[in-house]
């Protein structure tokens, strides 16, 4: 492999490892809908630029408009507003160990509505994956958990979203490139959030003016809503799915990094050994797959492209 491509490995593990860190500051200022609104927007804008650059068609009529706001609802807005809600009551350090189960979902949806067929290696790596989590929440014979359970529930269901997105992108790859694909679900979540926005929050967005604030949402749309997927289809065109998808690995490890160390985070016992099960069985199940009759979509990016190389997906901010 050449060095770009561990340099664009490093690189997008840290901008969607940094995603957690970037809600976190968000947070203060911002609503869990506000913030989906305003990373839709960013992401939307640099994925525009890019294709206008690139000279891509965009292809409006081409693109099932209906499916693709279904998709992106479920794919985007929903979960990264619960992302957002989750870390009111967690740190950012857990919710990203807690986002490493995406594609452990994607496997349960697979099998119990997709019909997707499941090897004993991958079943052997969800029970392992799914150990990591009472462990994660604290479970212990005399307390029900030491987390906040609305917080911790809120990011599962972020990461269910996640799973059902998946399967649902699957219908929109034909006849749509990347970009396309991008470009529609972004926008699409813009107006789903941005309604959300509008109806229930109505924060002020005065808060642009700040520096730290408008660096914080550069961080999480620019670059972890636009610049992270054209890495991601850069490792994918020029080294292979598989090395792309490595990244699921390295996001929670980044992003406990950057809580340490910007927010003070603590990095407790539980949560390394949390870390260890559930990326331990996200491994084996991913293992098992390539020996599977009926693959699931591995990339799991608002892109919705699917990369046949078995059941696990990446795992983003």
């Amino acid at each position: 492999m050449a060095r770009s491509l561990y340099l664009a490995l490093v690189l997008l593990s840290l901008i969607w490892g940094g995603s957690f860190f970037f809600i976190k500051i968000l947070l203060p200022d911002f609503g869990p809908w506000t913030i989906a609104f305003l990373r839709s927007v960013f992401g939307l804008a640099t994925i525009t630029v890019v294709m206008v650059i690139l000279r891509k068609p965009f292809g409006l009529r081409q693109i099932p408009w209906v499916l693709m706001v279904v998709m992106a609802l479920i794919n985007t807005a929903i979960p990264w507003a619960l992302i957002g809600f989750s870390e009111t009551r967690l740190t950012s350090s857990m919710t990203s160990v807690v986002n490493a189960t995406t594609p452990l979902w994607t496997l349960v949806v697979g099998v119990a509505i997709f019909g997707v067929a499941a090897t004993r290696t991958q079943w052997l790596g969800m029970g392992l994956a799914f150990l990591g989590l009472p462990i994660l929440a604290g479970v212990s014979p005399t307390s029900l958990a030491s987390v906040d359970l609305l917080g911790f529930a809120s990011m599962l269901g972020a990461t269910l979203c996640y799973a059902i997105g998946t399967h649902l992108s699957k219908r929109l790859s034909g006849g749509l490139t990347m970009y396309q694909i991008t470009f529609g679900t972004l926008i699409s979540a813009m107006l789903g959030s941005g309604l959300m926005f509008l109806l229930f929050e109505r924060n002020s967005l005065a808060p642009l003016a700040s520096p730290t604030t408008l660096g914080a949402i550069i961080g999480l749309g620019v670059f972890g809503s636009g610049i992270a997927y054209i890495l991601f289809y850069f490792m994918v065109q020029k080294g292979s799915a598989q090395f792309a998808t490595m990244v699921t690995y390295l996001v929670p490890v980044s992003a406990i990094f950057w809580g340490f160390t910007l927010l003070d985070e603590p990095v407790s016992w539980r949560l390394l050994v949390a870390l260890v099960f559930i990326l331990g069985g996200v491994y084996l199940a991913g293992r098992g797959g390539r020996q599977g009759r009926k693959q699931i979509p591995v990339a799991d990016t608002p892109s919705g492209e699917k990369l046949e190389t078995g059941p696990t997906c990446v795992t983003k901010g």
